[in-house]
């Protein structure tokens, strides 16, 4: 009964009309942050005009409002509001302490140039070869770069490989509710149950979201290149956080066509509603799941 109990409880809380809400807190994530000597290899893209650190702020502080006024009822917490830089260890640690229903993380993506090298012509020059001079055709070169076609939003979940450090996060959060109390040490069956069922059940939330994020982007006229996850290197701060949680790349910085719209207030405000549309979805759909109405 207490097993019963406790999912229960990790649906959400019932409301005042009787209905459970599932949703009930969102943490949003500005990727990155900080100087580069201290964030070093957290450090992120960059592009020819901004950076990752500060494309990300400036996206997830528009995500916040439009979130706010779309769902009023809705608590948005966010992991920084200033160019900061903080550990994923700390990031992953704000959002299990706020309690959160949904972890939600803003990237850029960025690619180096591509080297290109062409024969211009060539030059004669003397060698010695076992005691005798030869000449010899040298070869010139031209070398350039381009920018890297790769282009396009791809939104992240953690990967399957993952699933062992998302139960460990369930585990060692405290983010259980006052039903769970009875079995809350790690090392009890009922407690390894249930953390089994709820990243099962979050990982299937964390898919439906990233889906959903790609099919508003691609209906804003962006390119998409998919809801995925990495399972050999993973993305830590996914699998670290308490709840269902994605990770979404805005677009590369090392398209100058990709960058000039991410960078842009215009190009930001239309991300930030684009993925404010598809939580709007994901929240009817969770509230359709959980209260079994059409």
């Amino acid at each position: 009964m207490v097993l019963c109990s406790a999912m229960a409880a990790s649906y959400g809380q019932t409301g005042t009309t009787g209905k459970k809400q599932p949703l009930k807190r969102i943490v949003i994530d500005p990727g990155h942050g900080g100087p580069a000597s201290q964030a070093r290899l957290f450090y992120g893209a960059s592009g020819k005009h901004m950076e990752e650190k500060d494309v990300a702020l400036a996206t997830a502080l528009k995500l916040r409002d439009v979130l706010q006024q779309e769902m009023p009822d809705v608590e948005i917490t966010m992991t920084r509001t200033t160019d900061v830089f903080d550990h994923p260890t700390v990031k992953a640690k704000k959002a299990n302490a706020a309690k959160g229903d949904l972890f939600i993380s803003l990237h850029c993506n960025g690619m180096d140039p591509v080297r290109h090298k062409e024969i211009t012509g060539y030059t004669t020059k003397t060698v010695k070869r076992k005691g005798k001079k030869i000449k010899k055709q040298i070869p010139e070169y031209r070398t350039w770069t381009t920018p890297h076609p790769a282009k396009g939003t791809e939104t992240y979940l953690w990967g399957v490989g993952k699933t062992k450090d998302k139960e460990e996060a369930l585990s060692e959060s405290g983010y259980i509710d006052s039903a769970m109390i009875e079995f809350k040490k790690n090392d009890n069956p009922a407690m390894k149950m249930l953390n089994a069922m709820r990243t099962s059940e979050y990982a299937q939330r964390s898919r439906k979201l990233a889906e959903m994020v790609e099919e508003e982007f691609v209906r804003s006229g962006r390119e998409s290149r998919g809801a995925k996850q990495r399972d050999e290197k993973g993305i830590w701060v996914l699998q670290a956080v308490a709840m269902p949680a994605i990770l979404i790349e805005l677009g590369f910085l090392s398209d100058p066509e990709e960058e000039e719209f991410i960078t842009s207030s215009e190009g930001q405000q239309k991300n930030a509603e684009s993925i404010a549309k598809a939580v709007k979805r994901y929240r009817t759909s969770l509230e359709t799941q959980v209260n079994g109405t059409n």
